[in-house]
């Protein structure tokens, strides 16, 4: 049996940054919060959370300790830590942080912020911002949030197909960081269509088109294919949706409990790929545990 494993499985440049900076301040002690949690993968926030790691959720009324429901004063955030996630976070509650006098880590992930900056400056020139991605996910919020104007989100070709501009609109279409990128070229396709003066941005991050590219070329040549990742990683369920396409034996997992194969005797490969936010330690007893079964 032929085990293969992704050469581009695992952590990101963004998550891998995001998640030393937290263990940084944990060595440096105090009180430390994660605006949200930190990665899209419960094994590490549950790690991180067993070496006093907390989360903080933010709501219109405040700063609340996720664990606790508890509203933190003004004194109590002073008092702390708050890193920012590799998603990014919204403006406004970013600028709230500052002004209560938190002591702020930002682990935003860089090619996140320069989304930020794209549409800060296209939208103050007056265009229309279109983001293709999921309108749930953390990063597009934050996205959204560096608009002048509301921004268009969309993610299926039925919402590209359905939208509208005026003949005067200038309009700027950028990426989520983890979007399919044949879906995003075939919506950028379409609303090119829809108006004269059109401006895309390809901003998804090189990683993940390279993930999701070496993802279908394994899929489509074994009998077998394993995805590992977190259950609301946006770039991990992508990946299951690419090689589900590709493979009829495609198992989504978040970690080797998680496992159960029951394959055709026909099968002669597996391969392997995760998330970028899957620890290396879990790829690895995943690969060793499909080695030794077959």
């Amino acid at each position: 049996m032929d085990v293969i494993l992704a050469k581009s499985a695992g952590f990101c440049f963004g998550v891998k940054r995001a998640v030393d900076l937290v263990t940084e301040k944990i060595e440096e002690g105090g009180t430390i919060y994660t605006l949200g949690p930190i990665i899209h993968n419960e094994e590490v926030v549950k790690d991180l959370a067993s070496k006093g790691v907390r989360i903080l959720a933010y709501r219109e009324d405040g700063f609340y300790d996720s664990d606790s429901g508890e509203l933190l004063s003004e004194e109590e955030l002073k008092s702390v830590t708050v890193i920012i996630r590799s998603h990014g976070v919204e403006k406004e509650v970013f600028e709230k942080l500052e002004q209560a006098g938190a002591t702020i880590a930002d682990a935003t992930c860089p090619f996140v912020k320069k989304i930020h900056n794209i549409v800060s400056e296209e939208s103050e020139k007056g265009k229309k911002i279109v983001i293709v991605g999921d309108a749930a996910h953390p990063e597009v919020q934050g996205i959204c949030s560096y608009c002048k104007e509301a921004p268009v989100v969309l993610q299926t070709k039925e919402e590209a197909e359905n939208l509208t501009f005026s003949q005067e609109d200038s309009v700027c279409i950028v990426a989520q960081t983890t979007a399919n990128y044949n879906k995003f070229q075939e919506l950028v396709e379409i609303l090119s269509e829809k108006a004269y003066d059109v401006c895309c941005v390809n901003t998804i991050c090189n990683a993940t088109a390279t993930r999701q590219q070496e993802a279908q070329s394994i899929a489509a040549t074994v009998g077998c294919m394993i995805v590992i990742g977190g259950t609301h990683s946006s770039n991990s369920r992508k990946l299951y949706e690419i090689c589900s396409k590709e493979c009829e034996n495609t198992y989504f997992i978040q970690t080797l409990d998680d496992l159960h194969l029951d394959l055709p005797k026909s099968v002669k490969s597996v391969g392997i790929t995760a998330g970028a936010s899957t620890p290396n330690n879990i790829i690895e007893e995943v690969q060793s545990h499909v080695r030794t079964i077959f």
